[in-house]
């Protein structure tokens, strides 16, 4: 990147004055950048820059207090070497940040604060390690920095009260690092950015959040272009980013704010504003060109998402495409910033490879799709950082398949030189591919394993590092893990259904089983063959499992995806008792001996299962689950209230409907003892969701309990809480379902 590339927007303040640091040994220090704006009353305004915290070092090997013989490793980042690889770990307890040799055995902690980690970068000039924490494990994120070896810990953003920081792409010589920035509610309003204004035909012009969502089968209302119009690829849409007014997403009416900074680890020089929303869902950095010319950004609401190419010099916007869900790295630029790559499902059924020449101004000049499968997504694109080549990971009916696309990176635009190369896996689910040096790192789950990290060198097979678990470590000595088989039905309006079901061990096959139904969150998850410690905690009891996906899963298509948008969320209700009734019909389950169970969108069914269906179900299990959209939507962040009313509804425009789709709504109709589980810190699905429900069964008269995990948010993420969960649950199972 070119010296002074870390001033992406153009400005210059000659007259500011560098923040904390000095420049590192070897490199020039930097010319500082304009301070952070501020409002006229002198306050610091919404869109301010975060601060640097400095923390105490974590310098040398340490291993953790408590060390789990069965533990996952997962999300690795390679030094620009591949020789050394940073990675999350929960061998202490709890995701943490370790790193050590990529074949050898000698890892260790980086950081050993007991807060989660979630994602791990290596910066291309291996000088840094940035990563993202959750303090007491809430949904309120910090990015860190620390050196490789443990010097230098800071907090890079998000220690403001009330603020959260989400880690974006490295710039490619390692000088700043994007960072996106939730701004609180509280916060004064933003003034003016200091933005110049958008030229026109930018897609300046402020767009508003539909009154209703999108209705019926398949009804998808796209964000930018027309639907199915490919030749509008890439038109700046309405709601682009970095408008004149500062004002640039859907007016929901919802409070916060993101703000994209480029940042210096160092503290050096000053953060840059790359760009701002007022009331977004999601922005995030994927890329920066090369010479630091354009920024690809991701942005928009769930099932909404859009890429957003930004000229850095006069923040104005060349591209807007919509891309698929799922892994937010939605692709990036070619080494001259001559070509798009996008992992999109623009006006198709299934994500597809889409590239696109672009001219010098980063507009594109075509595009074209480079790889795509009929009737599977593409849901994890890699690209060699020299443009030779593409990773492409395809999600086969919830199993993944792996290929490697060679490419001329200074031809026609992503065109491939050959055949696709497949690349065997020795386990099903793949959720991460980086580069390692002249190989690949891929972080791979399975039905038999828990998550690990697996070294492909050039043309061989997966060999698995030293430091990830053993397929003996699975579960505990004497039970096994059951690998599930697949299962189809056909839901009561003709939309086909899928599902893995989980046989107990000992049991004839065709004696009836007792079975819980566990419903996956999302909407928008999708069931897939891994090892999931609560289905064998389960097993061992006896009980079948049986985790369908109903309408609004991804991996069948966006039109199934859309399928319970808005009013589609009832059929979604139907599609549980649907895929009851088939594990009866079908399967060994027992038609007397049913329970529904499941976690975040997953809780909701469940509560809505258990008062729409109340003679089905014997009994049932929520975590983290909705129980009333009003109160969901006034007590969660503002930024998931701006994506989840994409999903669910507009808590005013749609209130009525919301209201009816409510548990809340029909609690009278209860028969069913029910347990519910949440995290105390749980910011995304307050606790108050489960609190009212379970005083609602206790005032009829209904066997209800509430359990709560202290130093848990969403997720539950340390070990203790995860065992004590999962036996909880399984107790509370296994004694409403025996006899």
């Amino acid at each position: 990147m070119a010296t002074d590339a870390r001033y992406l927007t153009g400005e210059r303040d000659t007259e500011s004055t560098p923040g904390p640091g000095t420049a590192p040994a070897g490199r020039p220090a930097p010319r500082p950048g304009p301070a952070p704006p501020t409002a006229h009353d002198g306050r610091t305004r919404a869109f301010a820059a975060p601060a640097r915290i400095p923390l105490p070092d974590a310098a040398g090997p340490r291993d953790a207090t408590t060390r789990l013989a069965a533990h996952g490793c997962w999300y690795p980042s390679a030094d620009p070497s591949g020789a050394q690889v940073a990675f999350i770990c929960d061998r202490g307890g709890v995701p943490q940040l370790w790193a050590g040799p990529a074949d050898g055995d000698g890892v260790h902690l980086l950081d050993g604060e007991p807060d989660p980690v979630q994602e791990v970068s290596w910066s291309p000039d291996g000088r840094w390690i940035a990563y993202t924490t959750a303090p007491g494990g809430g949904e309120h994120l910090r990015v860190l920095c620390v050196r490789p070896d443990g010097t230098g810990r800071h907090i890079l953003a998000g220690a403001e009260p009330g603020s959260s920081a989400h880690l974006g792409c490295w710039a490619h010589d390692g000088s700043v690092l994007a960072v996106t920035v939730a701004v609180p509610t509280a916060a004064p309003p933003p003034q003016d950015t200091g933005a110049e204004p958008a030229p026109p035909g930018s897609g300046a012009p402020a767009g508003r959040l539909p009154a209703g969502g999108a209705h019926g089968f398949g009804d998808a209302v796209l964000l930018g272009a027309a639907p199915h119009d490919e030749g509008a690829l890439g038109r700046p849409s309405p709601t682009a980013v970095a408008g004149a007014d500062g004002h640039t997403a859907p007016g929901a009416g919802f409070g916060d704010g993101l703000s994209a900074y480029l940042l210096d680890p160092d503290g050096v020089a000053a953060p840059v504003l790359l760009a701002a929303e007022k009331d977004a869902a999601t922005l995030r950095v994927c890329d920066l060109s090369h010479d630091g010319t354009l920024a690809l950004l991701r942005r928009g609401p769930r099932a909404r998402r859009e890429a957003v190419v930004l000229r850095t010099g006069d923040r104005a916007t060349t591209c807007v495409v919509p891309v698929a869900d799922g892994d937010p790295w939605i692709g990036g630029f070619s080494p001259h910033a001559d070509t798009l790559w996008l992992r999109s499902d623009a006006y198709r059924e299934f994500a597809v490879l889409l590239t696109a020449r672009l001219d010098a101004d980063g507009r594109p000049g075509g595009w074209s799709v480079a790889a795509a499968r009929e009737d599977a997504d593409l849901e994890l694109l890699h690209r060699a950082r020299d443009g030779s080549a593409a990773v492409l990971a395809w999600n086969v009916r919830g199993v993944s398949e792996i290929e490697v696309l060679d490419t001329d990176p200074t031809g026609t635009a992503g065109a491939a030189t050959g055949p696709p190369r497949p690349v065997s896996l020795p386990h099903e689910v793949a959720t991460r591919v980086v580069d390692a040096g002249p190989g690949l790192l891929l972080a791979l789950s399975g039905s038999q394993r828990r998550p690990g990290v697996w070294r492909l060198p050039g043309g061989a097979l997966p060999v698995r590092t030293p430091w990830s678990s053993r397929d003996e470590d699975a579960v505990p000595p004497g039970r096994p893990p059951v690998r599930p088989v697949q299962m189809s039905l056909t839901a009561r309006d003709g939309v086909p259904l899928h599902g893995w079901y989980y046989r107990a061990p000992g049991r004839g096959p065709g004696e009836p089983a007792p079975c819980v139904l566990h419903l996956h969150g999302g909407p928008e998850e999708q069931e897939r063959p891994v090892l999931d410690p609560l289905y064998h905690e389960i097993l061992g009891r006896g009980l079948d499992v049986f985790a369908p996906d109903v309408r609004g899963s991804s991996g069948y298509g966006r039109s199934f995806v859309d399928a319970d948008l808005a009013a589609g969320r009832f059929a979604a209700i139907e599609d549980v008792a649907d895929c009851a009734a088939h594990a009866v019909s079908a399967g060994p389950a027992d038609p007397s001996r049913l329970a529904v169970m499941g976690h975040s969108y997953g809780g909701y069914l469940t509560f809505a299962c258990l008062v729409w269906h109340p003679e089905l179900f014997r009994t049932g299990v929520a975590v983290c689950g909705m129980s009333d959209f009003a109160t969901f939507f006034a007590g969660t962040e503002p930024w998931i209230a701006q994506s989840a009313a994409h999903k669910y509804g507009h808590p005013e425009h749609d209130r009525e409907l919301l209201h009816q789709l409510s548990p809340m709504s029909r609690i009278d109709a209860l028969r069913a003892p029910v347990l519910a589980v949440h995290g105390e810190h749980d910011t995304n699905v307050p606790p108050g969701e489960s609190e009212q429900f379970v005083r609602a069964a206790r005032e009829r008269g209904l066997d209800a309990e509430l359990l709560t995990l202290r130093d848990e948010g969403h997720e539950f993420l340390r070990a203790e809480n995860r065992r004590l969960f999962r036996r909880a649950a399984a107790d509370w199972l296994q004694r409403h379902l025996s006899g």
